[in-house]
């Protein structure tokens, strides 16, 4: 499976860059598949819906379906979080994984990054970190790309993997 991550800090453009590499590579006729971290509590159910409601009673697993999609909530109820390679495992093939967050494992990444956050670069110290895509000109030892310039990162993590 080809993976490639987008890391920063909080407010660094993850998101935007993110929806504008899978539009992109989509675009070329390539299938994308994403993971996106969060370090908060989330729920994208609501309650009082049915599947809201099978969970509040227990379920340790609600598989919702309809014609246009299919989602599979689990309830960790205390266990660990699972693991980058074992949240990989439950993707269908597709030619590419786009990785959001997920700083600290070994998959290669872009960092984005904004200055005005006020947050330092990552790259420095992380060699998994192959090129930032930055809102400022920077000097370093790996490639920098503008922020927006979608198609120049595109085409570096395309060539990154072997697409």
């Amino acid at each position: 499976m080809r993976l490639y991550g987008v890391t920063g800090w909080k407010n660094a453009g993850k998101t935007g860059l993110m929806e504008r590499l899978v539009a992109e590579m989509v675009a070329r006729g390539f299938s994308v598949s994403t993971v996106k971290h969060a370090h908060h509590s989330f729920d994208v159910d609501h309650p009082g819906r049915d599947s809201y409601r099978h969970r509040a009673a227990g379920a340790g697993e609600v598989l919702l379906a309809s014609r246009h999609r299919v989602a599979l909530m689990r309830e960790l109820r205390g266990q660990a979080e699972p693991a980058l390679a074992d949240l990989l495992a439950m993707l269908a093939p597709c030619d590419l994984v786009l990785v959001e967050g997920y700083k600290r494992d070994s998959h290669p990444k872009v960092e984005a990054f904004r200055a005005g956050t006020g947050n330092p670069l990552i790259a420095p110290g992380d060699p998994t970190i192959r090129a930032v895509a930055s809102d400022v000109a920077l000097d370093l030892d790996r490639p920098v790309f503008d922020l927006n310039d979608t198609r120049a990162i595109a085409d570096f993590i395309l060539a990154e993997v072997g697409l």
